[in-house]
């Protein structure tokens, strides 16, 4: 194969197992991703057009569910092209690019998270000075540190790799996540020490972060009235849910790559295809159903067939 820069091409080669029913895969694949992107699109719509929601809770919430919109279509559309092509490859500068989007996003989710844990614990634990830390700059500023720091972390890995022979041309996965360093003659001292900062900054952290403050929440809560702890309780648990659902595939992603096992190719793929699909589809119900403003909004958005017919009778 050719080796110059933008011109190499690496394989896909888990489709091999799936190829008799490309097409019913296809339109399954189509569907989860309509959904994705309505559901998700909805919630941030409604939370747009209405002005009682543009409070920092519900902005974090609105940058969560479109970075999972962002997530998925670095995935979705290549994933349904392979599906109808007789030989699922592309190149490596592309296989890098998705390699650098996947990242990047999933490290802007845990850092989103951390923003919300941190706006909770500002609204419950000092109520008396909630407007004044949670401004619009400070909101700014958390969701531009979601977006960038993420994206620098994983761009060095990323051009780390591209300047590394291959001695490999076949990935053993559904798109180009951490097996892309499968593929490396020998990974360099660079890529892995940044890589384990990488691990620490975007993901261990956060998530230590996130659970310190929780606690301090539910300890406060615990010592005020009914009420607060109501509020905590409604406010905390959609985040808790996305946290350990996010955390649980994340660490599934990271070992999957690391350590070598006889696991069958189709156990590989479901649970690799758990990694893109669980979150995207399971976030926005979490926070439609939820959230009490936002479920408001959505039913009325989406009123029952009860409710409609009420409607004609008293009219």
């Amino acid at each position: 194969m050719d080796q110059e820069l933008n011109f190499t091409y690496v394989t896909l080669d888990w489709y091999v197992d799936i190829n008799k029913y490309r097409y019913v895969f296809f339109f399954i694949m189509f569907a989860l991703y309509s959904l994705i992107i309505c559901t998700n699109s909805t919630i941030v719509y409604i939370i747009w057009i209405h002005k009682n929601l543009h409070e920092p809770m519900y902005i974090f919430i609105a940058a969560l569910l479109l970075n999972s919109v962002l997530y998925s279509t670095t995935i979705y559309p290549k994933l349904l092209i392979d599906f109808l092509s007789e030989k699922q490859v592309t190149t490596y500068s592309a296989c890098l690019f998705q390699f650098f989007m996947f990242y990047t996003l999933g490290g802007s989710e845990f850092f989103l998270l951390a923003a919300m844990a941190y706006d909770r614990y500002v609204a419950i634990c000092k109520p008396l000075q909630y407007h004044i830390i949670m401004r619009k700059t400070t909101v700014s500023i958390f969701l531009i540190i979601a977006w960038l720091v993420p994206a620098c972390h994983i761009a060095v890995q990323a051009i780390g790799s591209a300047n590394i022979k291959l001695c490999d041309f076949n990935i053993k996965g559904i798109f180009c996540n951490n097996a892309v360093y499968t593929l490396l003659c020998e990974r360099s001292r660079l890529i892995t020490i940044f890589g384990v900062v990488a691990l620490l900054d975007l993901a261990v952290l956060p998530m230590l972060f996130i659970v310190f403050t929780y606690t301090k929440i539910f300890i406060v809560s615990y010592q005020r009235c009914k009420e607060i702890q109501k509020k905590a309780a409604e406010t905390c648990l959609p985040h808790l849910l996305v946290l350990i659902s996010a955390s649980v595939f994340f660490v599934y992603d990271v070992s999957i790559a690391r350590v070598e096992t006889n696991f069958p190719k189709a156990v590989r793929i479901v649970m690799t295809l758990q990694v893109v699909l669980y979150h995207p589809i399971v976030n926005p119900f979490i926070y439609g159903l939820k959230m009490k403003k936002i479920s408001k909004h959505l039913k009325r958005c989406f009123p029952r067939p009860q409710s409609i017919l009420e409607l004609k009778v008293n009219a």
